[in-house]
């Protein structure tokens, strides 16, 4: 098997003061919603629109787990580990997280998204379009809970909505169904 050129790794960020002395670590959203859309665009001619929004889910839940391991670190319990999810995301100026419901006994959750930086400010397109940050909030879940998640957004900017929601569910294990002789 042939190694892979890009497995993600930290490296790829490099070492933005060395790279970038005059213009640091910001760049306008603009350029980043230029990127993602783009290699939506190309993704979704490629291999069709559902492909492509499992795989913003998929690149979205690994960037969740990344961003946890590397920023936010273990925490002793939910709240705290919220709180501090929270803060991180307001520092970034990725969005602004906040837990609508929770129900510690099922682990479902309902998760609002404040100025998100996938959507907010699109024009109404009648359709959910934040899929990484479905993948991105369940990489999140799974840092802190060890379970994997399927999250989906049921309310978006582009939708109509000042600000995206999402539900989160434990994923379910594949029911196994035993064949009986005939």
């Amino acid at each position: 098997m042939a190694t892979r050129r890009y497995a993600f790794s930290w490296d790829f960020v490099g070492n933005v003061r060395e790279g970038r002395p005059n213009l640091g670590n910001s760049a306008r959203i603009e350029v980043y919603r230029l990127f993602q859309y783009t290699m939506r665009d190309v993704v979704e001619l490629r291999y069709g629109t559902e492909a492509s929004e499992e795989i913003m889910r998929e690149c979205g839940e690994l960037a969740g787990r990344k961003f946890c391991e590397r920023f936010i670190g273990p925490c002793e319990n939910f709240d705290d580990f919220v709180a501090t999810v929270q803060q991180v995301l307001l520092d970034f100026g990725i969005g602004i997280l906040r837990v609508e419901t929770a129900n510690y006994e099922t682990s479902h959750f309902t998760l609002t998204v404040a100025e998100d930086l996938d959507c907010s400010g699109l024009p109404d397109m009648e359709h959910t379009v934040c899929h990484y940050d479905e993948g991105f909030l369940a990489g999140v879940l799974f840092s802190h809970a060890g379970v994997e998640f399927n999250v989906r957004e049921i309310d978006c900017w582009c939708t109509g909505d000042r600000t995206c929601r999402f539900e989160a569910r434990p994923r379910q294990k594949p029911q196994h169904t035993e064949k009986t002789p005939d």
